[in-house]
């Protein structure tokens, strides 16, 4: 009995469901705070979401598409008289693209990131692994390698940019070692990072390729003692310092006529030391033919 006067009296003290819903801020009425004014006069260069995870496609050059989870990084810039953006705008954009997120939508997505939030410029990193099917170099057999790759786009005034970062893991022989030494030669797994922005297209592989084929030698996922023994003596006969690495490279891609320019950057992680090498080349071909 007495928890049936309780249930009564809480259910005359309930608001009905016409109540509550007046008493529900409509959307006509409430508040935008981050749309109101900011009188601090500071504008803000990148302001928006880090780190969101989404499912996209990527086409190699097999012709077959990649199902991969890709990284985001989303900003525009914020007006000095703007109090803050609309963070959730990021989020939509990218559930919109979510079936058909891929390099051919990527311009679109950054074209539409700076309307919807209207600003003047925005920025888009889309970071994610790439794999390529690579054979063994006497056996031929077959294994996956993983790449990190980061599309990287900018919009400023709604012309669109696109930027190519691959990070290429390969292995280098110091050639100081090897000239030095009685026999033997110390040699390090390293990673050569190149950034390029392109004027045309051009194949994830392509660059790898490059990267690959100014290594003291390459990696392989899978190797058997034949190949093991290959790759030994390949590398022994094509010592590198990073600056050799860097040089060559950087050669390659001013030949290369869709690389607008490029940065290549190439860090040894020294077995015999506990520092890493490091070298660095940067070029605006675009920038030196204005100028």
């Amino acid at each position: 009995m007495e928890s049936t006067l309780r249930s009564t009296a809480a259910a005359a003290a309930a608001p009905s469901p016409q109540a509550a819903s007046q008493n529900t801020p409509s959307r006509q009425t409430m508040a935008d705070v981050q749309a109101s004014a900011d009188s601090r006069r500071i504008a803000i260069d990148r302001v928006g979401i880090k780190d969101i995870r989404h499912p996209v496609r990527i086409q190699d050059r097999s012709g077959l598409e990649q199902h991969t989870v890709a990284t985001f990084n989303m900003y525009v810039h914020l007006p000095h008289d703007f109090k803050g953006t609309h963070m959730s705008r990021f989020v939509a954009i990218l559930n919109n693209h979510q079936p058909e997120i891929s390099v051919r939508t990527f311009k679109d997505m950054l074209r539409e990131m700076a309307e919807r939030l209207e600003s003047e410029a925005g920025h888009i990193e889309m970071r994610f692994p790439f794999f390529i099917n690579k054979l063994a170099p006497v056996t031929g057999v077959a294994s996956l390698l993983d790449y990190d790759v980061t599309f990287i786009g900018e919009v400023k005034q709604g012309q669109p940019s696109l930027s190519i970062r691959v990070v290429v893991p390969v292995t280098s022989l110091c050639p100081c070692s090897k000239q030095i030494s009685a026999y033997g030669a110390h040699n390090q797994r390293s990673h050569v990072t190149v950034t390029v922005r392109t004027r045309g297209f051009l194949w994830l592989e392509e660059l790898i390729d490059l990267v690959e084929s100014q290594a003291s030698c390459e990696l392989f996922g899978l190797l058997k003692r034949a190949d093991e023994k290959f790759v030994t003596e390949h590398a022994y006969d094509n010592p590198k310092f990073v600056e050799d690495t860097v040089r060559d490279i950087a050669g390659l891609l001013n030949q290369d006529e869709r690389i607008a320019a490029y940065v290549v950057e190439s860090e040894n992680f020294e077995s015999i030391h506990n520092h890493s090498a490091y070298a660095m080349i940067e070029r605006d071909k675009d920038a030196e033919a204005a100028g």
